[in-house]
């Protein structure tokens, strides 16, 4: 769950250019009251004009123009409103701006054209203007002086201005009318060949409605834009500032051809496939055009986050403070219950007990749909928060459903279904290693002295990074060890063996506790929190840390494949008495291991969590062994979906490098370990191995 403040403030902000390694995070700028003219002074979110408005009489002063782009020669981000529900969003100096005109009330008003501006305001550098049906020199002014300021820095420049086409089908056929379409208008000319290809082939890819996109080039049109609109530049201007326009028309297959009313789902997903394909075209054009060499398209993205991204961030994290979901689906009675449980000769399911709920599942849900994800203008950001607040939304209605049928739906909508593949693993696994496999000798560590061997290792951390703010406590109240919001947290009865002892801190505080910290390292806070599904690597992880460290014994892989078979034991309709006995007798577990086992799968009303245990490590061979990484895991609590995302905000300049390594990386036999789970080690050959 969420913990505490990042590291980094949103309130710090930091320039960096286009060249080389991404810079730290670049957090905000450039937004708030401008000193300029107070008619611009920045607002979020920009409220749309009534349709009723009439074409704005105001103008863009002159001395606006020359701040912003003494800004843009400083290499400093702009963003500022413009009349007539305008915008400017200039990013950092880049090569490229995208642009969208919005129709005026005499047009039909923003209200005809819904959703369109939303292709533009995805990117590092967006210009919005009022749609004029005669050219208006102010607008020009600003174009041509950004234009000119941009195209010194790198040699070119490129204008993309994107706009709606008619709804529905055009020739293609009226079957084809739900299918995205782009038309890309560009002039004639040889040498921007290989520019209108790369666009041609970027949008092709687009999908959206379960179709691909079909795209149609038109060259050579006399002007590029939107028919009812004049030219952003003459040819000639184009020319003598090194600058290369060209023009997008999208089929709104994002609303209704005849109410307009927008498709939500359907906007998200191909305003994100849009921007990936714009960014991929930027790319060749920078690369190809420009005297800039940017090592990926993705640093071309988005690096300032604006203050709509931190106050959601916020609030979700506000939301996700206010309970322990782990900690309240756990018993607080363990102990007591194995007694009663022994004492009834193991043939009647124990009473659980648990903690209340400090909160009012409603109010919750409230305060969680009020977070305004929809003001987020990042696609990838946005879409990342509303995952994760689809995911507290079925954790606060498990909470909710504790003790009841609904429970367990709701818990493989959270952690799946045990899947056949899976399940024929654990039989593998149960029926290849002996059974009453003991952890090894050296005697029981108590709560006392498992907290101080887990105290001794947040401090070794705390040592690379003394911003470590974790802690361990001992309490009444549980049974066994877990990390909570960044803490470990010993149940006051638990004992280990000491054999054991060196892999169980790996697992909590060299994975849990550090992939938390370098997740309040960052600037969100979902990353020490946790992003949405985030469990099964997590626990992958920190499985792998017990093998890579010599722990992972051959009881402790039993014990997970033991947990898959309950968990698929308890969705198949078997009692608790009934999986304890499959779990005692056919797989010959020890009668309190087989207790403790069922008594997890069964919390609350049947919880199939922990059956992301052997899934997770089964995940992360397959990823290690097909060339994967293991740092960008650390990055924070992710997912295994999650790395291509944790990539891309890297090469934007949006994370940093995590400032903690788990110790068993200093390590030559663990290094030896993970070069043989590069070679392909399967869960399947550890079991194999004479020794784990």
């Amino acid at each position: 769950m969420t913990g505490n403040e990042p590291a980094v403030s949103p309130d710090v902000a930091s320039s960096g250019g286009a060249e080389g390694a991404p810079p730290p995070p670049a957090l905000y700028l450039g937004e708030g009251p401008s000193a300029l003219a107070p008619a611009f002074e920045d607002t979020q979110p920009v409220p749309r004009r009534p349709e009723s408005a009439r074409l704005s009489t105001e103008r863009i002063p002159e001395k606006f123009v020359e701040a912003v782009c003494a800004r843009l020669a400083a290499g400093e981000r702009v963003r500022r409103s413009l009349p007539g529900g305008g915008r400017i969003h200039i990013d950092r100096q880049l090569p490229f701006l995208c642009v969208y005109r919005r129709p005026t009330a005499g047009a039909g008003g923003e209200e005809a054209d819904r959703g369109t501006r939303r292709f533009v305001t995805s990117e590092a550098a967006y210009l919005i203007l009022e749609g004029a049906a005669k050219p208006r020199s102010d607008q020009r002014r600003l174009l041509e002086s950004v234009t000119a300021t941009l195209a010194a820095e790198f040699g070119a420049f490129l204008i993309v201005e994107v706009w709606a086409g008619a709804a529905g089908a055009d020739e293609a056929g009226a079957d084809e009318a739900n299918r995205p379409h782009f038309v890309v208008n560009a002039p004639r000319g040889e040498a921007l060949d290989s520019v209108v290809a790369s666009f041609e082939q970027a949008l092709g890819g687009v999908t959206a409605n379960r179709q691909q996109a079909t795209v149609r080039v038109e060259r050579g049109a006399k002007r590029i834009g939107p028919a009812h609109l004049p030219g952003l530049l003459t040819s000639a201007k184009a020319l003598e500032l090194g600058c290369t326009v060209l023009g997008i028309e999208v089929r709104p297959v994002y609303r209704h051809p005849e109410t307009d009313e927008l498709y939500p789902l359907l906007m998200r997903t191909l305003v994100r496939t849009f921007a990936r394909a714009l960014h991929r075209s930027f790319f060749d054009f920078t690369r190809t055009r420009t005297t800039h060499r940017p090592k990926h398209f993705h640093t071309l993205g988005r690096r300032a986050m604006v203050k709509a991204v931190w106050e959601v961030d916020r609030q979700l994290a506000e939301v996700s403070s206010q309970f322990d979901f782990l900690l309240q689906v756990s018993p607080i009675n363990a102990t007591q219950a194995w007694a009663d449980f022994r004492r009834n000769h193991c043939e009647q399911a124990p009473k659980l007990l648990y903690r209340p709920l400090p909160v009012d599942p409603s109010l919750l849900k409230r305060a969680l749909y009020a977070v305004p994800i929809e003001r987020v203008e990042d696609p990838t950001i946005a879409n990342l928060f509303r995952q994760k607040q689809e995911e507290l939304d079925r954790q606060i209605t498990m909470l909710g459903d504790m003790n009841t049928v609904r429970f367990i739906h709701g818990g493989t909508q959270l952690y799946g279904e045990v899947e056949d593949d899976l399940e024929q693993l654990s039989r593998q696994i149960l029926y290849r290693l002996p059974s009453r496999t003991r952890e090894g000798a050296g005697g029981m560590l108590d709560a006392e002295a498992l907290s101080a061997r887990a105290l001794a290792e947040i401090e070794h951390y705390r040592g690379c990074w003394p911003q470590v703010v974790a802690k361990v406590e001992i309490r009444d109240d549980l049974a066994g060890l877990m990390v909570s919001r960044g803490s470990v947290l010993v149940g006051r009865q638990t004992s280990v063996s000491a054999a054991r002892a060196d892999a169980l801190i790996h697992h909590e505080v060299g994975t849990h506790v550090l992939t938390y910290e370098n997740g309040r390292a960052q600037p969100f806070r979902q990353l020490c929190g946790g992003l949405n599904g985030y469990e099964p690597l997590q626990e992958g992880l920190a499985v792998l840390a017990e093998f890579l460290v010599g722990g992972l014994s051959r009881a402790r892989l039993r014990l997970l494949a033991a947990r898959v078979m309950a968990s698929r034991h308890m969705l198949d309709g078997a009692s608790f008495v009934e999986t304890f006995r499959e779990l005692d007798r056919t797989y010959d577990f020890q009668r309190k291991a087989a207790f403790n086992a069922t008594v997890r799968i069964y919390r609350g009303g049947g919880l199939v969590k922990d059956a992301i245990y052997l899934r997770g490590l089964r995940d992360l061979l397959s990823y290690l062994g097909d060339g994967g990484e293991l740092e960008p895991l650390l990055m924070g609590k992710i997912a295994l979906a999650h790395v291509p995302i944790i990539r891309e905000l890297k090469w934007r300049g949006v994370l940093q490098d995590p400032p903690l390594r788990p110790r068993y990386l200093d390590d030559p036999a663990a290094i030896a370990r993970l070069e043989a789970i590069s070679g392909g080690l399967t869960v399947l050959d550890m079991v194999e191995r004479k020794s784990l």
